[in-house]
């Protein structure tokens, strides 16, 4: 089971071509190369579900996380995976994903904390949560420190399997050749036929070989995505079966040699 969230036209914020597009191909990928039966999809326009509004304004996300995370629903071997693409900003030492109706000028009333969304995630029951956050867009905020360190420390202590797009320093890009995001265009390759990453660790180490190689070639700049899997044997956990094999046990510098050839290739 997943959420996939995309917002381009924020009320407040400054606007994004392809956060929508982002969460419309992880929504696919779970449901067709995933297997995933359910998955919870908001977008600017996403379709109502149960006559219930899939708008992401920040009542109807709270909502969820409300009413589906209220007891758990899942057990050992699941997996649940949450992801966002959109606009995350970092107020008073805390992480903020901002909704499509967030409002920088009143972030505690508007806004989610990221340490909210992390603590209704575990309630799930999964034995395994991925939080994916490509939410570093904010070029207004780009001098000062995104999210990210909050976050990080939040999930070692929750036992969360983070994802983020890119160094709290750093911004996320929109590549308009890739009418994609730098980040999810990395993550879908290195989870799909290119990449064949089958755990958290070779994903780990072909995203920090291929985002900075596409920001370099479409944008001449500098973005670091990093992953947190504690405790250490997260970063075993098999996020794609069908690719499973004998190397997801070798050692790192083999795991960057196999991934530097394929990506040559």
């Amino acid at each position: 089971m997943g959420v996939a969230v995309g917002i381009n036209r924020y009320d407040y914020l400054q606007q994004l071509n392809y956060a929508k597009r982002d969460a419309e191909l992880i929504q696919q990928f779970l449901r067709t190369e995933a297997g995933f039966e359910r998955i919870f999809f908001f977008t600017d326009d996403s379709p109502d579900i149960g006559g219930k509004s899939t708008r992401p304004t920040r009542a109807n996300l709270r909502r969820v996380f409300l009413e589906l995370f209220n007891q758990p629903f899942m057990g050992a071997g699941d997996n649940f995976w949450f992801f966002f693409s959109g606009q995350g900003i970092r107020h008073a030492e805390r992480d903020y994903l901002m909704p499509l109706d967030g409002n920088p000028a009143d972030i505690e009333e508007t806004a989610i904390p990221i340490n909210f969304v992390t603590e209704r995630l575990r309630c799930c029951g999964a034995d395994n949560v991925v939080l994916i956050l490509d939410a570093c867009r904010n070029q207004s905020e780009k001098s000062g420190e995104g999210i990210g360190r909050q976050t990080a420390e939040e999930a070692r202590q929750q036992g969360v399997i983070s994802i983020f797009s890119c160094s709290p320093q750093e911004y996320s890009y929109e590549i308009e050749a890739l009418q994609q995001g730098a980040f999810t265009t990395a993550l879908l390759e290195g989870l799909g036929i290119q990449g064949k990453c089958a755990t958290v660790e070779r994903l780990n180490q072909y995203l920090n070989l291929r985002v900075p190689e596409i920001v370099r070639q479409h944008k001449n700049a500098r973005q670091t995505p990093y992953i947190i899997a504690e405790p250490v044997n997260k970063s075993h956990l098999i996020l794609v079966p069908r690719y499973a094999t004998l190397a997801d046990v070798s050692t790192p510098e083999q795991l960057e040699a196999e991934l530097r050839k394929r990506l040559a290739s």
